[in-house]
């Protein structure tokens, strides 16, 4: 080994104190340098994880919501199904309590024209009568008033007879 450090011109002392440097030196870049990094990328890699899982809880949060969307979606269709087919009922039975209202106003106003028909007919019934009844009176007054005339009695006979 001598020989070695002879070959290579190697001091021991400076070697040692070269060796002792070094150590100090790691030492110092260990304390200073080395815990710090890795703090820090202990810290990231903390970080990162949590983001990672926030990311992932976020996702899963956003499915569930994204579910349960589309379950209200559904619900609501349904909800507006039953209302439109509830309005169109209610529109069936309005449409056919109208006709059927509409239907007894007419045979309301059917049988009141009729009954006024019947009534303007007795009227005019009456009033025929009345005139007849005046043409009666009127021809019998003329019939008697020609009858009361003996000529005319002589007359009458003469036709009657011919």
């Amino acid at each position: 080994m001598d020989e070695l450090i002879k070959t290579f011109h190697i001091e021991v002392n400076l070697l040692l104190a070269q060796m002792v440097n070094f150590i100090i030196v790691l030492l110092v870049l260990h304390k200073f340098a080395y815990k710090p990094i890795l703090k820090t990328l202990n810290d990231r890699t903390k970080k990162i994880e949590k983001g990672l899982k926030d990311s992932a809880d976020a996702s899963q949060k956003l499915e569930e919501i994204t579910e349960k969307e589309k379950e209200v979606l559904i619900n609501a269709k349904k909800e507006a199904q039953e209302i439109i087919k509830k309005s169109e009922s209610e529109a069936k039975k309005n449409a056919e309590s109208i006709t059927a209202e509409m239907k007894e106003k007419n045979a309301k106003m059917l049988e009141d024209a009729k009954a006024m028909i019947e009534e303007e007919k007795k009227k005019m019934l009456l009033e025929i009568k009345s005139e007849v009844a005046d043409l009666v009176v009127m021809a019998t007054e003329k019939v008697i008033a020609e009858k009361l005339d003996l000529n005319k009695d002589k007359e009458i006979i003469e036709k009657a007879i011919k």
